[in-house]
């Protein structure tokens, strides 16, 4: 796939330092080994003091180390620097500390590296978790979300093409405000990992009022809330999936549109919706699709699939190292 190969290649040329908390784990050993092997990123591998007997493997990767028991203070404090009030207590926050995935958290909020990828072992409730206690959402957004990319064969254009699909694993039940949070996100998250305009499609089952009821009105309020948020950004909605993608279609439904007919960004109302439609074209269409990619946080912290192989893994840690160059870029 070209995407996955152009992502691999602009990862490799800044060669960021990514922290992988899941050291136990075959497929992340296998996946670490070909990164640092290609240069796409320097991976750091956590030694899970649980788990001595994992140690030995992750080493003979010839990969950096670290065992988190040594950084489990300072681990612990930043715990309680944004915990504590919320109730929890310095027993927790050591027992925490010993736990890969709040260490690699804690690492990226230090600036010891600038993402973690984990989830391959842990659930995503577990790496969300981690990463929302020690790293946060970023400034001015309230929502952390999620994204796949989608690359689907020709159906518009004569070569692949590579859509985002949000949110499709993270909020069940999106508020206008919080679906606004998603599409501007993924809009942002767009042009760093996939390198072009976003033309971001507010989805519904209604185009420009054919339909109404509580859903539509809820599109309707979330497109209004990201052009008054972000004026530079292509939006549009509600718009129906044919409508949105097909040109043809839009000229007759949503005439005039700057979006409708050339989306690249489509944003769900719901996450059924959402984890619905990228099943269904994933099976359906042999679309691939790489995800999820966390959304939203102030640095990046990626999940994966539980049913990941080792590919998977590398494609995440390369979007992770696109992800935190975006995020550079943005705080000078």
């Amino acid at each position: 796939m070209q995407f996955i190969a152009d992502v691999r290649r602009r990862a490799a040329a800044s060669r960021r330092r990514i922290v992988f908390p899941e050291s136990g784990d075959e497929r992340t050993l296998a996946a670490v080994k070909v990164l640092a092997d290609e240069g796409i990123v320097e991976p750091v591998l956590l030694l899970d003091p649980a788990h001595p007997e994992t140690h030995a493997a992750a080493r003979g990767t010839g990969v950096e180390t670290i065992d988190v028991g040594g950084r489990a203070d300072a681990t612990a404090a930043r715990l309680l620097e944004r915990r504590q009030a919320k109730g929890l207590s310095e027993e927790m926050a050591a027992q925490l500390a010993r736990d890969t995935l709040y260490a690699g958290a804690a690492m990226v909020a230090a600036g010891d590296a600038v993402g973690s990828v984990a989830g391959a072992v842990r659930t995503t409730a577990d790496v969300l978790r981690a990463a929302l206690w020690l790293i946060g959402a970023a400034p001015g957004v309230k929502t952390v979300s999620s994204a796949f990319y989608m690359v689907v064969p020709p159906f518009r254009e004569t070569s692949e093409e590579t859509l985002t699909f949000t949110d499709c694993a993270v909020v069940p039940a999106p508020t206008a405000e919080q679906l606004a949070d998603i599409a501007i996100a993924a809009a942002d998250d767009r042009r760093a990992i996939v390198g072009d305009e976003p033309r971001v499609a507010m989805l519904s089952f209604s185009t420009r009022a054919s339909g109404a009821g509580p859903s539509v009105e809820l599109v309707q309020q979330a497109t209004a809330l990201v052009r008054s948020r972000r004026g530079d950004l292509a939006v549009d909605g509600e718009l129906q999936g044919d409508a949105a993608l097909i040109r043809q279609v839009a000229e007759r439904k949503a005439k005039g549109s700057a979006v409708a007919g050339a989306a690249n960004v489509l944003v769900f109302p719901s996450l059924d919706a959402g984890n619905i439609a990228y099943k269904l074209v994933q099976r359906l269409a042999h679309a691939s699709a790489v995800g999820p990619i966390i959304q939203g946080l102030a640095k990046p912290c990626s999940d994966l699939s539980r049913g990941a192989v080792p590919d998977d893994i590398i494609n995440v840690a390369a979007i992770t190292a696109l992800q935190a160059g975006r995020r550079e870029q943005s705080s000078t």
